[in-house]
């Protein structure tokens, strides 16, 4: 039986499943000897943490399941949100306050910056704080490790004393990498002010790894010598990667497509140290929606609060997971279309077997715990964020109590209580449609063709029971389309909305219907039909 368990498993064609292989086959498919597979996530908390950094740990995440499923949870397994936070402070980010206080500030380690904000020790706490109040909304199981804690305690010193002693060969690795002029300067090690406590650009006069130091030319040309350990020098980025690494022992780390060449040279770098490099995952990057790459500094894109304002994590998460070697596009116009997709998926599990269940996003987004909701088990399945945004636009209705006035109609079965998420999804529409959707509609003339077209379909459903179920009405508004000749059916869909709601896209009409109401959409198309051309605002239902 466990036999066939792990074929079903190792059959498994999703990409954390796939990733979750591959470390399988780095390690050998043994325990390292640390004792546990070390997946890191790395953080440059220089700005305001973005979605583009909370992707990379639950994707992380995702893998780091699999492989726990993948191997029966007999290898442990570690998470580690790796936060460079003793990187030098380059620019002011322009989306925070007090900007210009940060001025003297320049070239500082994050961990030695004034707060901005004024509630934490500096503003390398403040952005690590902003990242855990966010992974610890997922229940998240990881550890935050710091690099100025790393460097300054001396936990990085054995390896600092490696990166010296392999110092030549490591440079022959990056120089060519760089311009004629930077060349001239370069060093791996950049060293720290013992009177200023900046970090310098300085250059490196000579290296002593019997002692543990360097020598380096101040801008007086005074040479200064210092040891590289317990934090008196900070490593340039790319020999930084590739130590962490070897230092912590790291299995497994992704890392967006712009950091392929920083990649590349730390990969050679640990082989220089005689390690292995961990598997790397290397994803496409978020879009803001000028398709412009997220900034931190900018503050460009979505915010994670926007998203939330908006949809859930559970639909965030689903956004991560979708193709992750493919840029995506961050903007408010995605989230109707994941709410909605994140729906499907959910109906789709509960008639799924076990190998189907290890395919679908949502078993990497819930793991085993997918909860409970009446709205899943519903047999019409019908009800999406697209159609609630309609009936809200249509309506005007802005009511949560109302929404689920018009549900109670069409369904009996699906409560506030036994359908949290259908409540949650009521919610998030109304205030998409407050803050992001044209309350006005603008209809068009409607032709004689469509005219006589309509009123069929005003005559079919005068006919029909208020308890008729979505599915039938659907099939009647199928039926009259394509009995008035509407071969390409989205044709005949598309006049329905732009005449009936003022739009040039909908939802699907059968489930808009019986939420609307029959003899209001009978009302809606009398409406319509008399009403002249222009710009008018929806009727409203009273509350």
């Amino acid at each position: 039986m466990q036999k066939t368990y792990k074929s079903i498993l190792s059959a498994a064609k999703s990409w954390p499943f796939q990733e979750a292989q591959k470390i399988l086959k780095h390690i050998r498919g043994k325990t390292p000897k640390k004792g546990y597979v070390l997946f890191e996530t790395g953080y440059g908390p220089s700005g305001l943490p973005h979605i583009g950094t909370f992707a990379e740990v639950v994707r992380t995440t995702m893998v780091m399941n699999a492989f726990r499923k993948l191997t029966l949870d007999k290898i442990p397994v570690k998470l580690i949100c790796f936060s460079d936070d003793m990187d030098g402070l380059r620019k002011i980010p322009s989306n925070i306050p007090n900007a210009k206080s940060l001025e003297q500030y320049l070239h500082f380690p994050l961990t030695s910056v004034k707060d901005p904000f004024g509630c934490c020790q500096s503003f390398g706490h403040h952005n690590n704080k902003q990242l855990c109040n966010f992974l610890d909304r997922f229940n998240f199981t990881y550890t935050l490790v710091s690099a100025t804690e790393c460097y300054t305690s001396g936990k990085f010193n054995i390896s600092l004393l490696k990166i010296l002693k392999h110092y030549s060969d490591i440079q022959k690795i990056i120089l060519p990498t760089l311009g004629k002029e930077r060349q001239k300067t370069y060093s791996l090690f950049l060293p720290i002010c013992q009177d200023t406590g900046r970090i310098l650009q300085a250059k490196v006069t000579q290296i002593d790894s019997q002692k543990g130091t360097i020598t380096y030319q101040k801008t007086d040309n005074t040479a200064v010598e210092t040891p590289i350990t317990n934090g008196n020098v900070k490593l340039q980025w790319k020999p930084d990667w590739a130590m962490r690494w070897y230092a912590l022992g790291v299995d497994y780390e992704i890392c967006g497509k712009d950091l392929k060449p920083s990649l590349d040279i730390s990969r050679s770098i640990i082989h220089s140290l005689g390690a292995s490099p961990p598997e790397n995952l290397i994803y496409e990057l978020f879009l803001d929606e000028k398709g412009e790459k997220i900034s931190k500094s900018k503050g460009n894109g979505l915010s994670i609060e926007q998203w939330l304002k908006y949809s859930s994590l559970e639909d965030l998460s689903l956004y991560m997971y979708k193709k992750p070697k493919v840029a995506k596009k961050n903007s408010l116009a995605i989230i109707p279309q994941i709410i909605d997709e994140y729906l499907a998926y959910r109906v789709k599990y509960h008639t799924q077997n076990c190998q189907e269940r290890y395919d679908n996003p949502i078993y990497h987004i819930h793991r085993e715990s997918v909860p409970q909701d009446a709205l899943y088990n519903h047999k019409s399945a019908s009800i999406s964020f697209n159609l609630l945004l309609n009936l809200i636009q249509s309506t005007g209705v802005e009511n949560p109590k109302v929404i689920w006035g018009l549900i109670s109609r069409h369904t009996t079965d699906l409560t506030p209580k036994n359908s949290p998420k259908l409540d949650q999804i009521i919610r998030c529409a109304i205030r998409y449609y407050q803050d992001c959707s044209d309350r006005k509609k603008k209809f068009r003339n409607i032709t004689p063709k469509e005219c006589d077209a309509v009123s069929a379909l005003k005559l079919a459903l005068s006919s029909l029971s208020s308890k008729t179920s979505a599915q039938d009405i659907q099939e009647i508004v199928f039926t009259v389309g394509k009995d008035y000749g509407y071969v390409n059916l989205r044709e005949w869909f598309k006049v329905l909305y732009e005449v009936l709601l003022g739009r040039s896209h909908g939802p699907r009409m059968g489930g808009f219907i019986a939420l609307y109401g029959i003899q209001e959409t009978i009302d809606l198309i009398d409406k319509s039909l008399n009403k002249n051309t222009g710009i008018e605002k929806l009727p409203k239902i009273k509350s």
